[in-house]
């Protein structure tokens, strides 16, 4: 784990080791084990380094035999094992322990096809002098980050976070992409390949980036595939689901440092944990976190697991105050960041990092399996816009007189869920994560927005953006499709950012075993009945592990890792939302009118409609603009 940056072909400034130490600085969360510089003709790169593999020889850059290929690396490959044996038959002579040098040798012996070879989380640079090329690449899921920005005198500047970008002399000056801000309002993230900063980019996940004589190259390099499905019988998918989810779990224990567990209390938290405690003869250690607010606290069900497998176990808990935390989520981010279980994430980082340097998570167990509510409730809403449409009408109606309650996590809260269904059924079918979990849909946007945003950004529908990936998908059936959606833009936009960016700010490595991508391939192809059978989320996954889990993990709905913004906003968090979304400064910015802004804090306040996550969203792009943009 580290933090990687550089710059290549810029005219004015000549490879200079100020300037890439103070890029390699702005990142030194990322790696505060030690920093590495490499300086060639026109080109510079830099890392700060996290130590977990080979902490003795394994500091980069790293080199080939001759010193003509370079490599600075963030992330891991878990297979470099089998793959150094191999190169090693092959010829290549290694002087490290580290899995970074296996990707330089594989360079040298696949070219630009290598990268078919890996197996992990990652994000590198490789300058071959040789060739004065420079080749920038992604891992397939989009596990860790990857800003550029392409100059006008044809230079290119990068880094694992925009902020290191930020510290080349030659850097864009910061200003807002309005057209990112509005997606970002919709989808909760800033979708890839943008940024919310004009002239910077994300590289996409399972991406090559090519800059050869200052011109600039990028492709795909792998996608994910639903068909053909799995023709074994139920018993035979649940074994080698099994077999393939421990192969998982056990590459990822590799490491010369500490490990540990996210335990939410959740089904695939817990399942990690129970694989760990398979594979390990010592106590393995569990970090949860929870909160005041029973109806939000997981603890009891991840004590559970605890006492299960007798973890040494350990737990923190989140209160009100914690929201001072939101500038420092931002500076992480270093974008617009809207889902508020970064937080929680942040903290339970921050306790676990004493512990332990690395984790294991239940990340994507939802998205590969068809985890949310929302994956059936698609079906039953097609039943309900059969309905007349003045009959429709007349019901959202009357949902909106509802009170809603802020107390209640909104997996189970279905007053909130009556009420969203007018937004429902004016999304797209496709956009299935707009439907049920947007914040600000387009058509509340629109009525809202400012005229100076509507110039700004045009009519472009965030909606759009998700329907293209639905019909890119490889796949026959609308749930896979969704899935797809979800694993292409979801996890790498929002859980994959936060769960990167929260760990990193505390010098922790994660690692995430259900996106290991042969298992997601594998998973991928299973019949859509093993995934999704009537509401039964997860159907095959459950099963196949039920043997491992308390049964009251297996008895519980699914949660969410969420946190009472409602009832904070409410109460002590009152006088900061009405402060910063009332203040001449955020109204200003003229995205949306000051009569709505007004109007969403008195229905809240009177207890009318539960606006705490768009609150959220708001508070944290006012935060983005006074960190980035106003100084």
């Amino acid at each position: 784990m580290s933090g990687i940056c550089g710059y290549i072909g810029i005219k004015r400034f000549a490879a200079e080791t100020d300037i890439i130490h103070r890029m390699c600085q702005s990142i030194i969360h990322r790696g505060p084990d030690e920093e590495g510089i490499w300086l060639g003709e026109g080109i510079a790169i830099g890392i700060r380094r996290l130590k977990i593999i080979d902490l003795v020889t394994g500091s980069q850059p790293i080199f080939n035999e001759d010193k003509s290929i370079a490599i600075v690396f963030n992330g891991e490959i878990y297979n470099f094992h089998s793959l150094k044996k191999i190169l090693q038959e092959k010829g290549h002579r290694f002087y490290t322990r580290t899995d970074t040098e296996t990707v330089v040798h594989s360079y040298e012996e696949w070219g630009e096809d290598f990268v078919q070879h890996f197996n992990g989380a990652f994000a590198f640079s490789i300058w071959d002098a040789k060739k004065e090329k420079l080749i920038l690449v992604r891992d397939r899921i989009g596990e860790k980050p990857l800003y550029y920005t392409q100059l006008p005198d044809g230079g290119l500047i990068w880094g694992s976070e925009i902020k290191a970008i930020f510290e080349h002399p030659s850097a864009p000056i910061p200003e807002p992409d309005f057209t990112s801000i509005h997606h970002y309002l919709s989808l909760q993230y800033v979708p890839d390949p943008w940024s919310a900063f004009k002239n910077i980019r994300k590289l996409p996940p399972a991406s090559i980036l090519v800059f050869e004589k200052g011109a600039t190259k990028i492709h795909r390099y792998w996608d994910l595939a639903f068909v053909p499905k799995h023709k074994e019988s139920e018993q035979e998918l649940s074994n080698e689901l099994l077999e393939r989810l421990q192969t998982a779990v056990n590459c990822r224990l590799m490491g010369d440092v500490p490990l540990g567990v996210f335990l939410s209390g959740g089904i695939d938290s817990s399942i990690i944990t129970a694989l760990v405690a398979r594979r390990c003869n010592e106590k393995i250690k569990t970090f949860s976190i929870g909160f005041e607010e029973d109806t939000f606290s997981e603890l009891p069900f991840a004590r559970a697991v605890a006492q299960h497998y007798d973890t040494e176990h350990h737990e923190f808990i989140v209160r009100y105050e914690a929201a001072d935390i939101m500038p420092r989520i931002i500076e992480h981010c270093d974008e617009p960041f809207a889902d508020s279980s970064a937080l929680p994430t942040f903290y339970l980082s921050h306790m676990t990092r004493k512990y332990v340097t690395v984790a294991l998570n239940g990340d994507g167990g939802d998205e590969t399996h068809a985890g949310y509510q929302r994956y059936y409730l698609d079906s039953f809403i097609r039943l309900f816009e059969l309905m007349p449409k003045f009959i429709r009408k007349g019901l959202y109606n009357l949902f909106d007189l509802l009170p809603e309650p802020v107390n209640i996590p909104i997996e189970k809260n279905w007053i909130a869920g009556l009420k969203r269904l007018r937004q429902v059924s004016e999304i797209n079918p496709k956009a299935s994560i707009l439907r049920w979990g947007s914040y600000f849909s387009h058509e509340m946007k629109w009525n809202n927005y400012t005229e100076e945003m509507k110039t700004r950004v045009g009519e472009d529908l965030s909606e759009d953006l998700l329907a293209e990936w639905f019909d890119r998908a490889k796949a026959d059936a609308f749930v896979d499709k969704s899935l797809y959606v979800d694993d292409m833009n979801y996890l790498p936009g929002d859980l994959l950012v936060k769960a990167d960016r929260m760990t990193m700010a505390n010098s922790l490595g994660a690692r995430s075993p259900f996106l290991d991508y042969e298992l997601m391939e594998w998973v991928a192809r299973l019949p859509v009945s093993m995934k999704l059978k009537g509401k039964r989320n997860k159907y095959l996954l459950k099963k196949t592990c039920q043997n491992l889990l308390p049964p009251v993990i297996l008895k519980r709905g699914k949660q969410g890792f969420r946190i009472p913004l409602g009832k904070w906003f409410r109460e002590n968090l009152k006088p900061m939302m009405k402060e910063i979304l009332q203040s001449e400064l955020f109204q200003n910015r003229k995205i949306f009118k000051p009569e709505y802004l007004n109007r969403i804090i008195q229905e809240h306040e009177q207890g009318r409609t539960d606006h705490g996550k768009r609150i959220w969203t708001l508070l944290m792009l006012e935060f983005w603009f006074r960190r980035y943009i106003d100084k």
